[in-house]
């Protein structure tokens, strides 16, 4: 079992600046990668920014060069640095680790608002 804990959502005005942080506890050494999500109301759930073991990484086409997906050096955390964010950004974001055998991991989501 892989237990997520985010923090770091608000709200913030159009251009602004936030950044999540996930911390990963219980069966660390099973995570193959971990990353972002986000789903506004109504819509599906997306994959934002994904972040493998060896340090390659993913991103949405729409947050490329305004967000930033890092992890720690343990390997227990992931941050996402959400530059310029448009009211679009608006979601609940969702941690997300991938394992090696078994289901994914899922945080309880953090509300992101971006006023226009």
């Amino acid at each position: 079992q892989v237990q997520l804990v985010e923090s770091g959502g608000g709200l913030v005005q159009a251009g602004g600046s936030l950044r999540l942080s996930c911390v990963a506890s219980g069966s660390i050494s099973s995570i193959a990668s971990m990353g972002w999500y986000r789903q506004a109301p109504g819509k599906q759930r997306e994959a934002v920014a994904i972040i493998r073991s060896g340090g390659s990484t993913n991103y949405e086409d729409s947050v490329k060069g305004r967000f930033t997906i890092s992890r720690g050096n343990g390997k227990t955390t992931v941050s996402l640095q959400m530059n310029s964010l448009k009211p679009e950004d608006t979601a609940v974001y969702y941690c997300y680790a991938g394992r090696l055998t078994g289901l994914p991991a899922w945080g309880q989501g953090t509300l992101v608002t971006v006023s226009s």
